[in-house]
């Protein structure tokens, strides 16, 4: 009310504006931290980057499949899942759905990716479910690379190390490390999971 009676009809309505724009920007930011864009690379060595916007939605469905995991192997065999929708989601939006297992079949076409591009990738990947708390058995680690008969033949992977879930080092000595390998396979289709040492001697798809 005003000091002669009258009640301030324009000032309540600025008020009531005011509220709903705080509102929106809430909304709005919610929005914004909710989503999370990753760089992913192709053209071979991360000449390129596609920046692939993962949706609210689709980091809900990640989170409620990795909540399912009840130990570090369950962990493992979800996260091959994880990964390989990861990259499905990020076919949709670039023109990385080209890619094939390896690095032969998908001839020149544009959005191909080596095996730098994948471990590069699958790295941030996991970074960011690591993040955001969605990994409870395992930690990120650094790629690692392998070479074979000569130091002009080598691949890359990301790698992941078993955790209990209060974050401790598993008690195995040493803590069980795993390559995570999405060069091994067609794009949308899920990572190769299997323990560094075997990975480092040359197992995997014959790709």
């Amino acid at each position: 009310m005003l000091g002669n009676g009258h009640s301030d009809p324009t000032g309540g309505r600025q008020r009531v504006l005011m509220r709903w724009l705080v509102v929106a920007m809430m909304l709005l930011g919610g929005q914004a931290v909710a989503d999370e864009s990753v760089g992913i690379c192709h053209g071979y060595g991360c000449v390129a980057q596609a920046s692939i916007r993962f949706t609210d939605g689709q980091l809900g469905d990640v989170r409620r499949m990795l909540l399912a995991a009840s130990d570090a192997a369950s962990e493992r065999r979800i996260l091959a899942d994880v990964i390989g929708l990861f990259y499905g989601w990020a076919g949709e939006q670039s023109d990385i759905h080209n890619d094939r297992a390896g690095n032969f079949d998908d001839g020149y076409r544009s959005g191909r990716m080596d095996c730098i591009d994948h471990s590069t990738s699958t790295t941030r990947l996991l970074n960011l479910l690591a993040a955001r708390g969605y990994l409870r058995w395992h930690r990120v680690l650094e790629p690692e690379v392998r070479s074979r008969i000569s130091l002009f033949f080598v691949h890359w992977t990301a790698v992941v190390e078993e955790l209990w879930p209060d974050g401790d080092l598993a008690e195995a000595q040493p803590p069980g490390r795993f390559a995570v390998d999405s060069w091994f396979v067609d794009n949308g289709y899920p990572a190769v999971i299997l323990p560094l040492d075997e990975w480092k001697r040359g197992a995997g798809p014959d790709v």
